[in-house]
Parts: C-alpha cells; structure tokens; sequence
C-alpha cells in the first residue's frame, strides 16, 4: 500500500490501520513529520518534478491520496498509472464541498450537480472544492480503466485533530464547568442539520474501500444529526450545568465571529445556503460497509484527548475563554 502523505491526520490514521492489519506499508511525504510505527517513509516533494521516482517501479496494490491539489493528483495518478497493474486500486478522499450550494435540497446524494473544476493546478482555500473536483476529474481521465474509490467527506471528527473545529465544543463545556459552572455561548441554531464522522471510522472505511475493490463515488459522512443535540450531548458528557447563552447568527457575524472554523469562530454553524448545510444520507457509503461509531465514543474519545493536550491550549477554531466571556457579556 501508498499512502501519498500518511503524516496527516486522517492520512496517518489510515498508515497506522494498515500497519495493524499487517500489510506492509509505505508513505511518500516531504518528511517534516514522522509516519505512523511500522510504515516505511520515502522523502518527496510532490511539487517537484520526479517526486515519484523512487516508488513508481514497484506494483501497488492500493494507492490512497488525500491531496486538494489538482496539479498533485494529475502528476501522481500519470506517474503512478502502470505501478497499479490490472488490479490495484486508487483511493481518493475528497470533499462534500465539491456540491453546488442549494438551500432548497433538503437531502443530497452523490448525483447532485457539482461545482465547476478549478482549471489551474493550484487551489487555494477559496477554491477548495472546486479543486477537489478538478481531482477528481484528472483521476476519471487519467485512471478511467482502473478501478478508483472517491470518497467524499463532510466533517471530520476525532482525537488528534488539528484543526479543532469538533473538538471546540466538549472543550467549551469543559472549560466551562472547570470555570464553576460559568456560561457557555452557542450558536442559537439548534435544528440547523449537522453530521460528523470519527476519524478512525473513515479510515477503515477507505482501507476496506481500497483492499475490496469498491469503486465509485461515496458521501462518507456522519449521521445526519442537529447542531442542538450535538450541543446537549457535548455539554452531558463534558458535566456542564451551567448557563448556556444562544445568539442567532446575524449577532454573531455582527460581533465579527466566524461560522465552521478558524479563529474567533463558533464550529458547526453554517449559513443555510453553504454546500455543506444539506443533509447527505451516505447510504451508499453504509451499504458498501461503513460502519459510524457511536456519537457518545466520539464525544467521549475526543474530550479525553482535549484534556491531554489541554483544554486552554492555543487552538485552530473556536473562542478563547476570554472573548467567550466578553461576548456573552455584550449580548447580557
């Protein structure tokens, strides 16, 4: 198995399954961070001509990619085509971001239009999704006699995330109850619809996706659930018994606090117009094998890891306890 990264998160995750499950495991990477014990690293830099030199001669029985750069997919799914053979398997996970905003859709599916492709090799965070359906159109190019899984991902949830956008929230609560009890601030959006999947579950679903020979395109996401009973079950499990002080979102962007992730934002919260707004059933993902843990071990699981790397620490999403505080005293 090629894991293209396998230093990432999820990519890691999916190194140190395989490692586990005995295959024999190697991951082509820039060599900044370690992969996981057990799978072999070999440097390269995928922006650099001949970055797949030293692994396109050996035959792959499953390639995993998880890159948002079309230029990067193109240049791995060309150098890479004949190390595949007649029965190895390519496994690329892109993004429910790839969807046309459609705030009338009410449930979406694999076969709802999709943006239009990013046509330079390069895609910036404005252009996420139209960069991850330029992948996917250069793997159906370039790979269309082979057998290739996409995997389209909503939220990602889980210990060790690093961009904190689930985990904020049993942190919020957390923090909270530790501060005797004090307020926590949310976003007053308790039935906007809401899905995250564990990490360690997407994982095994691309392993089994790619030894399986399960080809297609796949929602694998969450299930469908609430913003408001993601919130109530994040506050049980983190002990909160405090207050709990709902804005609607035209004061929040008012207050200048981003919705989804990034600095000063309050996660989860999404525009009723924003792609990722519309339920995605992944009954397709379901019916080929994905199973989701339950939402009480993710929760559970991933409050466990924020209070290991500390609750207070600087973090990617979310408010700090202070702007939370003066916040939620402007709005009293």
């Amino acid at each position: 198995m090629l894991i293209l990264g396998g230093t990432g998160w999820l990519s890691r995750e999916v190194a140190a399954q395989a490692v586990t499950a005995g295959h024999q495991v190697t991951c082509l990477a820039r060599g900044s961070t370690e992969p996981a014990a057990g799978a072999r690293l070999v440097i390269g830099d995928r922006d650099v001509p001949g970055a797949y030199d030293d692994v396109a001669d050996d035959r792959w029985d499953v390639v995993v990619d998880v890159s948002r750069q079309p230029g990067q997919v193109r240049s791995a799914a060309t150098a890479l085509r004949a190390s595949l053979g007649d029965h190895g398997h390519w496994v690329f996970v892109s993004t429910g971001s790839v969807y046309l905003p459609d705030a009338d859709r009410l449930v979406g599916t694999e076969d709802d239009p999709v943006r239009p492709a990013l046509e330079v090799d390069e895609a910036g965070i404005e252009t996420y999704g139209e960069g991850k359906v330029a992948c996917e159109l250069a793997l159906d190019e370039i790979l269309g006699d082979r057998r290739v899984t996409v995997a389209r991902a909503g939220l990602i949830g889980g210990p060790g995330d690093g961009s904190d956008r689930f985990g904020y929230w049993p942190t919020a609560f957390a923090r909270a109850a530790a501060d005797g009890q004090g307020p926590v601030l949310v976003p007053d959006v308790p039935e906007l619809s809401t899905q995250v999947i564990d990490v360690r579950d997407l994982a095994t679903w691309l392993l089994h996706a790619g030894l399986t020979g399960t080809a297609g395109v796949f929602d694998t996401v969450g299930t469908p659930t609430t913003v408001g009973a993601v919130l109530r079950l994040c506050r049980e499990i983190a002990g909160h018994t405090g207050d709990v002080i709902g804005r609607d979102p035209e004061w929040l962007t008012a207050q200048e606090v981003g919705y989804w992730s990034g600095p000063k934002s309050l996660p989860l919260w999404l525009p009723a117009d924003h792609e990722l707004a519309v339920p995605r059933t992944g009954d397709k993902a379901t019916a080929a094998g994905l199973v989701r843990r339950p939402m009480t071990e993710l929760v559970a699981d991933v409050l466990a890891d924020e209070i290991a790397r500390g609750l207070d620490r600087d973090r990617g999403a979310g408010l700090t306890r202070a702007t939370e505080l003066e916040l939620i005293d402007v709005s009293s």
